[in-house]
This record gives structure tokens, sequence and C-alpha cells, in this order.
């Protein structure tokens, strides 16, 4: 099973050109997950800051914007990267993924220096309401924490693959709410989460809808239609093992559903915000064949 780093591993092959294989083991069913192309848009990204724009001292994406086009699949993807706007503070690039010459997922990325950045800072108090348990670590890893436990058997794993890549943690005494959901997240191969994960644990939480739905019944299949995110701060460069994620749904209707995504470090600070707009699909739309080169979502 390959570990992230293996899994989002670019390679750069022209001047704005990157290749990356896109693995099985992070798919829900035979797409690879949405939070997991989006590690793999960061990596691109990253490399892009790193050769092609080194000048600019830009490593960090703080707002990336996904559109996806179409249904992805294991194997080779091509990246094209433009560069829009290049700038003292900020630069903006847009990176378009193919695959088997479909145009499958479009993104904005605004990367900045997280580490130089100057300005005026406020306190403005945010907390998350209501506010999540109390946890103690230590205890969390050895799954002794009174108020959380792991969760070893998440719902149709066998089919949501990319469910295993991590250990969950959730409220002993349930979730607070239906339409919201807490969670403590952490590699299950003991890696830790670097700047490029944030977008998977963004797109890694029980999915709300199915607290609606009678028991008893498959799997739904939630592709994501778009995903913005927008970065706080930059994890150490030796990434940390836990992060803490709150997602929230406000409205299901006609098959579509929103959800906002909150990502908090161990110390209980704002990593990042991340907002989606999902499907509710027939499971059969996820594994169905290709009729055409261009079969979108």
């Amino acid at each position: 099973m390959p570990s992230w780093k293996e899994a989002t591993a670019v390679r750069k092959v022209g001047a704005s050109t990157y290749e990356c294989t896109l693995q099985d083991d992070w798919c829900i069913g035979t797409v690879p997950n949405g939070g997991y192309v989006t590690g793999c848009f960061i990596e691109v990204v990253s490399a892009h800051f790193a050769t092609a724009l080194a000048k600019q001292n830009q490593p960090h994406t703080i707002a990336l914007h996904i559109e996806f086009l179409r249904r992805t699949q294991v194997g080779p993807a091509t990246f094209h990267v433009e560069d829009v706007k290049l700038g003292r503070q900020t630069s903006v690039v847009h990176v378009r993924m193919s695959q088997e010459g479909r145009e499958e997922v479009l993104a904005y990325a605004t990367n900045s220096n997280i580490d130089t950045e100057q300005g005026v800072s406020f306190d403005t108090e945010y907390k998350l309401h209501p506010p999540p348990p109390s946890v103690v670590l230590s205890q969390l890893a050895k799954d002794e924490d009174k108020n959380w436990h792991l969760e070893d058997d998440m719902p149709f794993a066998n089919f949501r693959k990319a469910t295993r890549q991590v250990k969950f943690h959730f409220p002993r005494n349930g979730q607070i709410k239906p339409s919201i959901a807490d969670e403590w997240l952490c590699f299950r191969d003991g890696s830790n989460f670097t700047n490029s994960s944030i977008g998977f644990v963004a797109d890694m939480f029980p999915l709300i809808i199915e607290n609606y739905r009678g028991h008893g019944q498959g799997p739904f299949w939630y592709p994501t239609l778009l995903l913005n995110l927008d970065v706080k701060k930059s994890l150490p460069p030796e990434g940390v093992k836990w992060l803490a994620i709150r997602v929230q749904t406000k409205k299901v209707m006609n098959g579509r559903m929103d959800l906002e995504v909150h990502v908090h470090d161990e110390q209980g600070d704002l990593v990042a915000t991340s907002h989606h707009v999902a499907f509710v699909l027939d499971v059969a739309r996820n594994t169905a064949a290709r009729s055409k080169p261009d079969t979108k979502i």
C-alpha cells in the first residue's frame, strides 16, 4: 500500500508539465478520492514553485479552487501549469489535469510565503460552536481517551478504500448533531500529515448524509463537484501526526449538498477551512464503464 508521499509523488517532464500516477488504494470505488487528487495538485504546484518559479520564493499554497469536470481514474495523470499572475506577495497559477486525452480537473492556486508574511493580526476569538469534546492526545494514541474512541470499521470500507489510509477517532458519546461530525485523524502507517495532505484530510470524514438514510442500504457515491481550500498556517517541514476536523452540512437537496470543513492542529490552532459542493449519486455511476472518451460526472 503506497504511503501518502509515494502516492502523490510528482515528476517534472517539461518546463511547466508534470506527471503523477494515481493509486488504487486511494480510491472511492474506481475513482481516486477528491482530497487525494487535491493533494496531487498541491504537490504539482509545490514542484512548480520550487523549480520554474523558484525566484518567487513562494513555497506555500494559501488558497486553492478545484473543479472536478470528469471522473478521474487510476493510472498516469498529466498536469499542465500556466503562470497567471506573478507578484511580490502572492502568485497565481492555473493547473489542468488530464488522463488519456481527457481534461478532467482544473484548478487555480495562490502561493505565498507564510514564513515571511507581514501585516496586521487580530484575535477574533474564533471557536467552534458547539465545542468538540476535549482530548488528551497521548491517551488517544492508545485508544484510552475518555472522550474519544477509535472507529475500526468504517462503513463500506471495501468500496471506500481511501478511508483505510487513516485512523478515525470519534466522540465516545456520539456526534453533537446529525449534520455535524467531529474527528481526530492520523495516518494508519504512522507517517505525518504535511501541507499537501491538508486537502486530503479536508475530504476524509464520516458521511453525514448517511445519518438521514435507512439502515441496511448500500453505499451512495458522493463525488466532489468543486472544492475550495483556504490555508491559514503552514505545517512544520516534518509534518504533524494529528489533525482535528469538523465537517458540517447545511442543506441536501435534489442530489446536491454542501460541506463546510474546519481543520485544526494539536494545539487547537486553525490550519485551514474548506468548502465543497458534492453530488449524491447511485454507486453505479462510480463503477460504470466509460461509454465515451469524455464521460462526465
